[in-house]
């Protein structure tokens, strides 16, 4: 019997192989072939065959296909939150790219707690995920179990960001930081800075130790003295970025410039600093890093570094894809560029 029933006045289907095969006056094989387009139909038992599941309203089992097949056609991803504003774009180039290719794309949050992105990995892998995505939560041990239990199974896996300790046996794809931050310290050296207050990121991530050390190898190559007392410890976050640009000025380091670790940090810095009466760039030049959609419109425009986060997106698809096919794809490094705005100037006079 079929599996049809009447819900408020209209049909409400629930139909299978054999219901449409009942009314074709064909075999359920001969139903599954049309539906899969196969090449021994003729093309108008096909055509009917496929008009009519359209009329009947049949939806593929996509679930029992995949039990089928051994393929979910099903892909998971870990950002750190919804409101990132780093990892939006990504989620937004690897939906589509997911789309394109026949993919639904399962996504959660690990808001930073490692805890959490164990549970939410461990749901992925329950639900026969055909690979995952995944933003590290990072530490400072040497190996997380989840990690070492995506390698046991066999679970196709890209990092999106940079590898550490833990997570290194994955291919990832991630920014050139160490180059795009030499490239803003320049900038700033460039424009007559010689004492420039660095605002730190993380100590246990390695995107924040890239940044710190491609600042110091800046000023190393432009032969500027390094200088501890100008690196501040400020996290990743606006109210960090605010604390510190607090330090800062209570410290007084003489500093005619702040480059920040991202642009979170610089904004909140520059916020608090411009509530200080300090005007920027005219007695401070404010560099922060990642382009947000916020650093454009800023109460001075920051200058900072823009990420390719589409691209990103792109080619960390591009990277499964070919895991999927059996290959092992090495790391991809991504270059950025500087994007010059109001919130850097000439070293005050």
């Amino acid at each position: 019997m079929s599996r049809r029933k009447v819900v408020s006045g209209s049909l409400a289907l629930m139909v299978r192989l054999k219901d449409i095969a009942a009314q074709a006056g064909v075999s359920v094989m001969t139903v599954s072939k049309a539906l899969r387009d196969k090449p021994d139909l003729s093309s108008s038992t096909k055509a009917r065959i496929q008009a009519l599941a359209r009329q009947l309203g049949y939806v593929p089992d996509a679930s029992a296909s995949g039990l089928r097949n051994r393929k979910t056609r099903l892909l998971g991803l870990v950002i750190p939150a919804p409101t990132d504003p780093v990892y939006s774009r990504v989620l937004l180039a690897l939906e589509n790219q997911a789309y394109e290719r026949g993919y639904d794309l399962l996504v959660a949050y690990s808001l930073g707690n490692p805890d959490r992105e164990e549970s939410v990995i461990r749901r992925f892998m329950s639900r026969r995920v055909d690979g995952v995505f995944v933003a590290p939560v990072y530490r400072m041990t040497a190996s997380a179990p989840i990690y070492d239990d995506l390698v046991k199974q066999a679970i196709p896996t890209v990092l999106l960001g940079h590898r550490a300790p833990f997570c290194r046996q994955f291919t990832n794809v991630e920014t050139d930081d160490l180059g795009a931050s030499d490239g803003i310290t320049r900038h700033l050296v460039s424009l007559g800075h010689r004492r420039i207050a660095f605002f730190a990121g993380p100590t246990h991530s390695p995107w924040a130790q890239e940044r710190l050390e491609g600042h110091r190898r800046a000023l190393r190559d432009s032969g500027i003295p390094l200088d501890d007392r100008l690196v501040f410890h400020a996290g990743s976050t606006v109210e960090e970025g605010a604390a510190a640009a607090l330090q800062f000025i209570q410290e007084s380091p003489g500093a005619t410039a702040i480059q920040a670790v991202n642009d979170l940090v610089a904004i909140g810095a520059a916020d608090a600093l411009l509530n200080q009466g300090v005007r920027i760039p005219q007695d401070l030049s404010v560099a922060g890093f990642g382009n947000v959609l916020v650093s454009e419109f800023f109460r001075v425009p920051l200058t900072t570094v823009r990420q390719p986060k589409l691209r990103l997106g792109s080619v960390a698809m591009d990277l499964m894809q070919k895991i999927l096919e059996g290959e092992r794809p090495q790391t991809v490094r991504m270059p950025a560029e500087i994007v010059h705005r109001a919130s850097t100037g000439p070293v005050p006079a």
